[in-house]
Order: C-alpha cells, then structure tokens, then sequence
C-alpha cells in the first residue's frame, strides 16, 4: 500500500510539475540609467520546449532595436504612412539593443545573429540540439537605450517619465513547426511565448512604478515585480505617477486615463459596472493587476464624434471617459490573455472587443445617439447622421471602405491592412460579424462560445479552429458561410426585393441576390415603423419567391436592423400602400450626410469661388455625394459673376464601377461641363466625356497609384477683344487625350511618372514627365523633375497650342488658374509646375516643336531650397535654345504652398531688377479637397 501512495504521490508532483513548468521562465536583474535612459541587463532565460520538435535554434524577440535605423521594418512603415518624426529624430532620440552575450548551461558562449530584414528579431544558435520536453538555460548580458516615446508611446519623455513595454529579449511563440518570427510594425501584436517573470529593478529612487505585474518586494531602490503565464506586461516609472488605483473583489485596476475632471466616486462606479460587465460577457480575469493607460488609448482610440475638443463635444463627461475606458480595457484583457496569433488572427481580438462593446451601450445607453446631444437640436433633426443610433456608426465606418473597394477581408493578416481598415473599418467589421452571427443563431451562443474561448486560452495555447469547433458544437446550424465567406473573404453581400405582391393576408416577395454571395437575411414586415414579425431566409443563391402572412403590415424591409454587413441598404424595402416611385421620396439637406436608404437625398451647399475675370463669385451646389460612395453621382454648381453680371458655373456626371476581383479595381464613366470666364469679356465652355481605369497592386497597403485616363475635350472660347494672339480657327476646338499615371508617394521618396497623348485636327503631341524626391538620411532632400515634349504634327498659326517654358497656356483648362490669361501682375506670377516649369520669364516662353527641361531643388535648411531649371527649346525656323534659370524656394506645404525667389537666369542677375517683385512666383492651393488629401493619404 505505501509503495502504491508513493506512486501516486510521484505521478501528482510529476503532473503539478509539468503544470508549473509548462511555460518558459525569465529571470533578470535590471537597472535603470535615468539620465542617458538605458537600461542595463541580466537575464537568466529558462527555455521549455513544449513542442513535439528538436530544436537547434531558438528566435528571441528584441522589439527595442526596431527604434535602431530609419530602414528597419518599423521605420518603412512609418514612412509609409508619411509618420516625419522617426526619420527626422535624432540619434539620442533612437533606441537599440546593444552588448549582447548569451551563455549556455556549460558556461560557452552562443552564437546569435540578426537579419537586415528583422533587426528586431534574435537568431540563437545552440550548440546541443533541444529535444522535445526538454528544459535548459541561457544568461544573457545587455543593454537597452530607450526610444523616445513620441514614435509608438512607449520609451521615455521629457518629463521624467519611462513606458515599458516589450523591451525584454523575449521568447518567440513557436507553433505549428515554426517559429512566429514577426518584427514590431506598432501593431500591439508581438509574438511573445507564454513565459513566467520574475524582475528585479533598481531604480532612482525619485520614480514610481506601475505595473500589471506583481509587486512581490519593494525597498527604497530595489523593486521586484513577477508575473506567470505572460505573455505581455507594462511598466510605469514616474517621478510623481498619476494612476490612480481602484480595488475590485478579485483585481486591482490602475488608470490614468483623462477625465475632464470627472470626481473620484463616479470614476470608480464606472470602473466598476465596465469590469463586472465585461467579467460577465467574457470570463474572470486570470491576473489580479491590470493597467489601463492613456497612452494605451492614444495609440488606438474610440474614432468619433468624442474626439472634439471637450468644449464642443456632443458628449457628457462621464460617458466619454467611459468609452474611452470600456476600448482601452477590453483591449488590454484581451492581449494579455488570449494566446492567438496576435498578427494572423487579430480579427478575434477586434471582434470581441467591438461586439463587447456595442452590447454595453445597448445595456446601459440604449437611445443614445451617434451624434450624441445634437441630436436633441430640432433644426438638424433632418439630418439622417444626426438620428443614426450610436451603435450604427459602426456599420457606416466599414462601408467607408467598401464603397471605395478598398475592403479586406477581416482576417488577413495584421501587417497587410490599410491603416484605415487596421485601425477602424476591419475592427468594426469584425464585431458587426459576431454581432450578425448572434442575432442569426439566438439563444445567446455567440456569448457563451466566447467566454467558453476565453477560459480556453488560460488552459491552452488557441487558435481560430478552436473559437471555430465552439461555435459549430453549439448550433445544429450550418454555419461553414461565417468563415469561409464574413470572415475569409471580401465578397460583398446585397440582396434587394425584386417583385412584390399583396393580399389582404398574404405577401409574396422575390429575393434578388445581386453578389450571388449566399449568406442569411431577415425579412421585416413594418406596420407605422413598428416591426410586425421577422423570418430569417438562408442560402438564397438565386433569384427566390416567398409567401407568408402579412399580419397587416403595410411595409417589408430586408435587413432592418442592419444585422448584416450589407454593401447597400438602398434597395432594402417596399411599401404595401401606395407608394412614390421606386418607393423613396425626395429629400434635400443642407451641406453634408450620411447615406439615407429611404430617400433620394439631394445636398445643397452655398459656395464661393474666385478668379480675376468673375471676381467672388456665390453659388448653390447640388449634388448627392453622401458620406459613402455610390454608383451614380452628380455635382451641378451654378455660380453668379458679379463682374460680368452673368451665370457661370460647372457640373459633372459620374458611373463608378468597381471590380472587386480585378487590379483595374475602379472604372469612372464621366461627363463634365465648365462654363467660366477666361477674359473679361470672354467666357468659354469645356465638355469632357472621360473614362478613367484606376490600377492598383495585389498588396493593398501599397502606395503605388497607376492610371489610365481617356477623354474628349470640346472647348468653345467666345472671341475677346483683349486677346490678339487669338485666331478664328481657335475659338472652337476638339481634343482626344490619353494619359497613363504612374505615382508612388512614401515619406522618403516620391516617384510620378506621367504620359500624355494628344490629338486634334491642326495638331498632334505627346510628352512624358517623370518626378523622383529623395529624403536623405541626414534629412535633406531632393527634388529632380524631367519633362519632354514633341509635336507629331503642327499645322497651328500661334503658340495657344504650343509647349510653355514657365507658364502651361493651358488650352484644355485643366489648371486652377485665377488669372489664366494675365501677362503682368500678380496674377501672371502664379506658377503651376506643368511642362517646363521654369520659374524665370525668359524671352522664349513657348515651343512650337520640341522641348526637354530639367527642374531640381535641394533643401539647405527645413523649408528653404536651392533650385535650378534648365532645357532645350526648340521652334520652328530657329535652332535649339539652351535657358536656365536658378533661386530660392519657400517649401512652405509641398505643392499646396510655395514660393520662388529667382536669382539669376538666362536674363542674368534677377535679383538686382528694380521690379524684382514682379518676378516672384507663387504656388497656392485654395480647393479644400486637394488640401484634405494631406491628412487622408496615410489612412488609404
């Protein structure tokens, strides 16, 4: 009997070992040089192998050295997304990892390497293969110089202040044969292994520290923090902290998240109703500290109506404190303790935080609205945003993008999201998708599958199988289309009635599906907007008739609630009674909405334009350009002339047609019209008839952009008196253009390259220009420009035709000029750098035949550049003219506003002209949606 208590009892401490040893363990002494912030390293490293492999290398994550150079895969992508101040940093500013040793359990050192490609990422190579099972040990000696934390949030500041996060030399997660060797890309999804920590830190004694870890000791100078099962952690040091801790039964939550002075007792109610609620929803946290920081929200926020200043914030106090606490603390339970592939299946991470996240606000604000107070305003209560409830923001911040065809699939990989989709379109997505999957399945099983999930992941490493089986083990249901098509495709889904007849007692409806992408849809019967009944309809892939009860309902909508993610809701419903044709009114809204699907809304927006010819000139725009893209589009801009006491003005048509499967992804079909002054006494219309082939890459998150334009401009010119250089023939004339664009725009370097084709009957042209800016490592830049131009054929009797050498004449009417036909004056001196380019007015200001030109600039301080132009000039009769001309630039805002200060030229010395004020050029841009672009183009 005691020889079989005994085997027991050694099966029980083997298990409990094998338990307590299952995940890695980091052991290390560490000391803070407050000053040159450096952190100085002692690490003992207890590597597990819990794979059915032998290893003879082992992938170290050292996400501190992703600060080290402007090439690591860190700083491309913040070039990328046009992010200066990490290239413009200075060293000091930097961090890295440096000093390294690794020593084995025999006291012999290792071999290690990097890779040009992964700076952040350690090779270690062992001298004796690790079987599976098997335990062993390194010590490594290192050192860490902290970043700024102005790059990502974490590093240090000027005010003292050090936040900690992913700066240990970690474990890479080691799954499925591989290991996950993924660089830091300020993704919040570092690969880190399972590891227990134990970390003596040796401190100034002016610092305070704040940790989700454990405090197991502290003294004066020494402080010991341990954690188990880790898979990431935070350190606050502060010279005087401002978290502020909050004690529940079984956690203690520190925060320092912004408050507008919200008083301490309704913070803690607060933090209380989001832990318990969250609890609730998902399952106990397994740690008893949490963090909760601003820098945390900051570096991924609730993107809404709650960012404005707290001033003109539509939002109470306490319910912007909540929400921004609710996502920064959903998001922190989540990372700290699923044990996904944090990069590869982010999309579980995203969905239950949104999902969580719109249960609360239906628990606890069911009527609050997206546009928060204003919508307790009468004047704007026509507005559809203004009535959209809060949760439906959602679905329209996705929409966003799949209008634009520039949606993915919700679980592709992290790293290959645009920054709009990683930020806010796919995360919104994913909590639509289990909030759809739920309102489709009932019975709460969405709920209960992820706190199943959830408990789960403190058992076991997980993956997507795993939340996949849970969800198939409750439900008799076929649910293969979540996966395959929500979750792993980007198939849109729209389904519309197609015919729609009624009785007294029945309906009969046919479901058109427009995508032939076959998911559920409810079908609502309405009667006065309150819902009658609602049957779900699956696996409708053709053209489908129903019959039911009509319960007197006197309207069915599809998808009522907006329960599906569907691309258009604008065909969704039909009226039982005698309705208006194609069953929506008309609707006019002043200046901006949101799409309404149950009217045709027309905007209208007093506008005010400017050129030297029409003066000031007030306008009513109409147009139904909603805050989504849509098929057809139109914009009509009537505008009165106080100069000439006339009607001016623009319009256009526009068919977008977009192809989801193609990399010829967008096609406009357009038709626009101008009818403006060019002279005082001259005005000219322009019709164009375009259609334009947008181009882009497999990879979404490349910046190339490729075109191919095609178009017809027909331009009537009304003689002028002012003009003589103008002929008969040239008053009415018919242009065929092709173009091909070629762009790529990072933050170091910018590549256009851009053909143009034209043709008409006195005249024929071509010309290529190519553009190239470099940022250097020593943050100067510089600027080349070429531009060639030839005549095919030339049969004109005047330069209005010709190539020009400072100043395009612009027959097409292309450029925003506001003087376009001044020779002198303030106006003449607009540049717009289109063909030669040339700053200088030089005495051959035209090309009748030929021209090739150079344009540089480099910066010798900020914005202040050096520039020079030179080029051939070739006319008919004449031989090759050789012109110059140099100076310097104001690169105030590249492109939208620039100066030119001309020095010497082929004139001479420009600079000693007693009119030299009338030879400065200037670059300015007023069109509000050129200048949006600067703030948009690193989000698409």
């Amino acid at each position: 009997m005691k020889l079989l208590y005994k085997f027991f009892f050694s099966v029980i401490c083997l298990v409990f070992t094998s338990v307590v040893w299952s995940q890695h363990q980091t052991i290390c002494t560490v000391e803070l040089n407050a000053e040159k912030k450096i952190l100085f390293v002692q690490q003992e490293l207890i590597y597990y192998n819990q794979s059915n492999d032998t290893l003879q290398k082992i992938i170290l994550n050292d996400w501190n050295n992703a600060y080290s150079n402007k090439y690591s895969p860190l700083g491309k992508r913040f070039s990328d997304e046009f992010v200066r101040n990490f290239h413009l940093a200075q060293d000091q500013e930097r961090g890295f990892t440096s000093d390294l040793t690794f020593i084995d359990e025999d006291k012999k050192f290792l071999d290690w390497n990097r890779t040009s490609d992964h700076p952040d990422l350690i090779e270690l190579v062992l001298r004796d293969k690790i079987l599976p099972q098997q335990k062993f040990s390194i010590y490594i000696t290192y050192k860490i110089k902290l970043p700024s934390d102005k790059f990502t949030g974490y590093g240090y500041n000027e005010n003292g202040n050090f936040m900690l996060k992913d700066w240990l030399l970690t474990p890479a997660n080691y799954k499925d044969g591989r290991f996950e060797s993924y660089s830091n890309l300020n993704l919040h999804d570092s690969s880190n292994a399972l590891s227990d920590y134990e970390i003596h830190f040796y401190l100034p004694k002016n610092l305070e520290a704040t940790s989700d870890l454990i405090k197991a000791s502290q003294t004066e100078q020494k402080l010991v923090l341990k954690g188990k099962r880790r898979t990431e952690f935070s350190i606050y040091l502060s010279p005087k902290t401002d978290f502020r801790s909050f004690a529940l039964p079984q956690l203690k939550i520190f925060t320092n998240i912004k408050d507008n002075n919200l008083n301490e007792i309704k913070k803690a109610l607060l933090i209380k109703q989001i832990a318990e609620f969250v609890e609730n929803e998902i399952g106990v946290y397994p740690f008893p500290n949490i963090v909760v920081s601003q820098s945390d929200y900051e570096r991924n926020p609730f993107y809404g109506l709650n960012q404005l200043p707290a001033f003109i914030s539509p939002f109470p106090d306490d319910f912007i404190y909540e929400i921004k606490f609710l996502k920064t603390y959903l998001n922190n339970v989540l990372h700290t303790t699923l044990t996904l592939d944090k990069r590869k299946e982010n999309w579980i991470f995203d969905g239950i935080q949104v999902y969580t996240m719109m249960k609360y606000i239906d628990t606890y604000y069911p009527e609050m609205k997206m546009m928060g107070s204003v919508a307790k305003l009468k004047i704007l209560k026509s507005f559809n945003i203004v009535n959209l409830n809060f949760n439906e923001q959602y679905s329209y911040f996705y929409m966003l993008m799949a209008r634009k065809n520039l949606d993915q699939p919700i679980s592709e990989s992290k790293d290959k999201l645009i920054k709009f989709n990683e930020q806010i379109a796919s995360k919104y997505r994913a909590g639509l998708s289990l909030n759809y999957l739920n309102h489709y399945l009932e019975q709460n099983i969405v709920p209960q599958s992820i706190r199943e999930f959830y408990s789960l992941n403190q058992k076991k490493k997980t993956s997507e199988k795993d939340f996949e089986n849970i969800l198939k083990s409750k439900t008799n249901q076929n649910i293969d289309w979540f996966f395959k098509t929500i979750i792993h495709s980007r198939d849109i889904v729209d389904y519309k009635f197609a015919n729609v007849s009624k009785t007294n007692d029945s309906i009969t409806f046919t479901i058109k599906n427009k995508t032939n992408t076959t998911v559920p849809i409810p079908v609502y019967g309405l009667k006065n907007n309150q819902v009658i009944f609602k049957k779900w309809y699956a696996n409708i892939s053709n053209d489908s008739t129903f019959t039911i009860a009509r319960n007197n309902a006197n309207k069915i909508v599809l998808n009522y609630e907006n329960e599906v993610p569907e691309f258009n809701l604008r065909n969704n419903w039909k009226s039982l009674k005698n309705f208006f044709p194609n069953n929506r009114p008309f609707k006019f809204v002043l200046m901006k909405d949101l799409e309404d699907p149950y009217y045709n809304q027309i905007l209208y927006v007093p506008t005010l334009s400017y050129t030297l010819y029409d003066g000031i000139s007030p306008g009513i725009r109409f147009h139904n350009k909603t805050i989504l893209d849509k098929p057809f589009n139109f914009d009509v801009n009537p505008l009165y002339s106080p100069n000439t006491q006339s009607l001016t003005g623009h319009f256009s048509f526009h068919v977008n047609q977009f192809n989801r499967n193609s990399n010829y992804f967008h096609t406009r079909y357009s038709l626009t019209g101008t009818y403006l002054h060019y002279a005082e006494d001259a005005a000219y219309f322009k019709f164009n008839p375009i259609v334009l082939f947008k181009i882009r890459e497999d990879d979404f998150r490349n910046n190339r952009k490729r075109a191919i334009q095609l178009r017809q401009v027909m331009v009537q010119l009304e003689p002028s008196a002012f003009l003589t250089d103008m002929t008969d023939n040239q008053e009415s004339y018919n242009v065929f253009n092709a173009k091909y664009f070629n762009t790529k725009t990072e933050l170091t370097h910018h590549v256009n390259f851009v053909t143009d084709l034209q043709l008409a009957s006195n005249f024929g042209k071509t010309s290529i220009e190519f553009e190239y800016r470099k940022l250097f490592d020593n943050n100067r830049s510089i600027n080349l420009r070429l531009f060639a131009g030839s005549f095919i054929y030339n049969n004109t009797n005047s330069d209005f035709f010709s190539f020009g050498l400072d100043r395009a004449s612009d027959y097409l009417f292309d450029y925003n000029y506001y003087g376009r036909s001044e020779k002198t004056g303030i106006f003449s001196q607009q540049l717009i750098l289109a063909e030669g380019a040339f700053k200088s007015k030089l005495d051959t200001p035209f090309a009748n035949q030929w021209m090739v030109t150079t344009n540089a600039g480099f910066n010798i301080w900020n914005w202040i550049e050096v520039y020079g132009d030179m080029g051939l000039v070739k006319n008919k009769l004449n031989s090759p003219k050789f012109l110059y001309d140099s100076g310097i630039r104001l690169n105030l805002v590249t492109d939208y506003f620039e100066l030119y200060f001309p020095v010497y030229s082929s004139n001479g010395w420009e600079i000693t002209d007693k009119n030299y004020q009338e030879n400065i050029r200037f670059i300015v841009t007023l069109d509000p949606r050129i200048l949006v672009n600067l703030f948009t183009r690193k989000w698409f």
